[in-house]
């Protein structure tokens, strides 16, 4: 697994066909952000796109080893949820093909095979999901199920996720109908007893509105809370322009996928399994085994007693456990999937001319702290945030070219830090040194005046951006703010515009530009002329 914080990868609709994808591996024609509302304008490739997918689900031929194949490019391990997320998803896109191609199978009953992904945080789900639609070139929509209400005015209603596939499509309804809707946190809407022996039922009214969808209903394109889309819908019709438009999506060929980490689940099975053990038959073969494997033996009623509805886990018949990732895993995601978080970082520090290398030790060394987080690949973010944190915020400042992150830089960054600036020490000074240049060409664009640094003052300026931490260019905005108005009076005097700036007038700028007006001012005042009553002056020889 490569990307394991983000739930959205932005990017182009129509990328480049990635790195080692074959003939039967299509391009992504969506970006997976934010929904967008409508077309854009600046895409004249849209449509041809959308007609390429299309494409592309009618003539669907993957088979489960080639989607299989997809996946272990992007995800570590996980190799039972790779392949039955393969079968499932070629016989959903298959069944598709077939109703197109034949109206009679389009009539014919059919049980999606929706899922429903266990395992603890961190393992892939997302990012399994994700690299599927990516694969097929469907639109995908990812959502939190806590974030859903029974009736939508408090929360968001089930039925936006069908929208946001629409707007995803760029509101091509032919399109959106062969979706993918994935579902984390699913086990936080069960309808489980709170104290006093009750049932929390706004989970389980949620949990109904979700079966509908999972089966197959009509969902409205507007919903019933969106005063703003409701208005235009009328609109529309009172001056004809909705006539013959759909304003309906059907769910039938959406093919629905859930997910959680289900944290007590593993308790209930493993009080089923020991319970039916009882007497001189009971058998030690389970005193092995972690949540995972108890989680392997999970039952529909085994979720019925989590708390959902005997209804709405049918609706998910396929069903698959993720495995916890050990330290060898999460090295691996470091430094063989396609993608890595430690590819972005190369790519973050190569924006600013800084070629990054991580020692393989280090690989290592960020693999055991993040496991040692308990919050599987994302415990690599964690580990990489605190690695590289004042390192991406110092040294994209300095001359450095290359930095190297070895097992001590990993463990003591502020010492790694420490030991970049000294060496790229002689590169940083010259970096400072052109800034003041660029400030002075600056000024004398804006202002009209021409500065001149001395060596001292240049020096006195390096010494400052050292110890206070600003850059150069924050240094000479905030000393020599009020110099432009100093210098125009004396500039409007007549006298020239070239300024000698000193260390004592990067110490005291205001003290040394007041002094340079009182100065000016002094010496360009006239005479004093005679005063009317005063006598003559004596003459010549008196």
């Amino acid at each position: 697994m490569s990307d394991p914080t983000s739930d959205s990868a932005p990017g182009a609709d129509t990328p480049p066909r990635r790195r080692g994808a074959g003939p039967n591996v299509p391009p992504v024609f969506f970006s997976f952000g934010a929904p967008r509302s409508a077309p854009r304008a600046d895409a004249p490739d849209a449509d041809a796109a959308r007609a390429e997918a299309l494409r592309r689900i009618r003539e669907f031929s993957l088979k489960p080893r080639e989607i299989r194949d997809h996946l272990d490019r992007f995800v570590i391990r996980q190799d039972e949820a790779k392949k039955v997320l393969s079968v499932a998803v070629c016989d959903h896109y298959n069944h598709v093909r077939q109703c197109l191609e034949d109206a009679d199978v389009q009539a014919r009953d059919y049980h999606k095979q929706n899922l429903i992904l266990l395992g603890p945080t961190g393992v892939g789900k997302t990012y399994l999901v994700r690299c599927l639609a990516r694969l097929i070139g469907v639109p995908f929509v990812k959502a939190d199920a806590t974030k859903f209400s029974e009736t939508g005015y408090v929360g968001r209603d089930v039925e936006d996720l069908v929208r946001d596939l629409v707007k995803l499509a760029d509101g091509d309804l032919d399109l959106a109908q062969y979706g993918i809707i994935y579902i984390d946190e699913i086990d936080k809407i069960a309808a489980k007893a709170v104290p006093g022996g009750v049932r929390d039922v706004s989970g389980r009214g949620v949990q109904i509105n979700l079966l509908k969808l999972m089966e197959e209903t009509d969902v409205s394109l507007h919903s019933q809370t969106d005063l703003v889309g409701q208005m235009e819908a009328v609109m529309e019709m009172m001056h004809g322009g909705g006539r013959g438009k759909k304003r309906t999506i059907n769910t039938r060929h959406m093919l629905f996928i859930v997910s959680g980490a289900f944290d007590k689940l593993a308790d209930l099975v493993k009080h089923r399994v020991k319970g039916t053990q009882i007497g001189f038959g009971r058998s030690d073969a389970q005193a092995g085994w972690d949540d995972t494997r108890f989680l392997r033996e999970v039952q529909t009623t085994d979720f019925i007693t989590y708390g959902f509805e005997p209804e709405f886990i049918g609706r998910l018949p396929v069903r698959v456990v993720c495995e916890p990732l050990s330290v060898e895993d999460l090295e691996r995601i470091l430094s063989s999937s396609e993608g890595s978080i430690l590819d972005q970082y190369g790519r973050d520090f190569g924006g600013y001319g800084i070629e990054l290398h991580v020692t393989p030790a280090a690989l290592s060394e960020v693999a055991r702290l993040a496991h040692k987080e308990n919050t599987g690949a994302r415990g690599l973010m964690t580990v990489l945030e605190r690695t590289f944190r004042e390192l991406k915020f110092e040294l994209p400042s300095t001359g450095l070219k290359k930095l190297e992150i070895s097992v001590d830089a990993v463990r003591d960054p502020a010492a790694a830090l420490k030991a970049a600036l000294a060496s790229c020490a002689a590169d940083q000074s010259r970096l400072e040194r052109a800034e003041i240049l660029q400030f002075v060409e600056r000024f004398a664009k804006e202002h009209g005046h021409a500065l001149v640094f001395t060596p001292a003052a240049e020096d006195r300026l390096l010494a400052l951006a050292q110890t206070t931490g600003k850059t150069i260019r924050a240094l000479c905005d905030d000393r020599f703010r009020d110099w432009p108005y100093a210098l125009d009076l004396i500039a409007r005097g007549g006298a020239g515009q070239t300024f000698t700036v000193t260390p004592e007038a990067v110490d005291e700028p205001d003290v040394v530009a007041g002094k340079w007006v009182q100065d000016f001012f002094r010496q360009a005042r006239p005479a004093a002329p005679p005063a009317a009553d005063a006598p003559p002056p004596p003459e010549k020889g008196t």
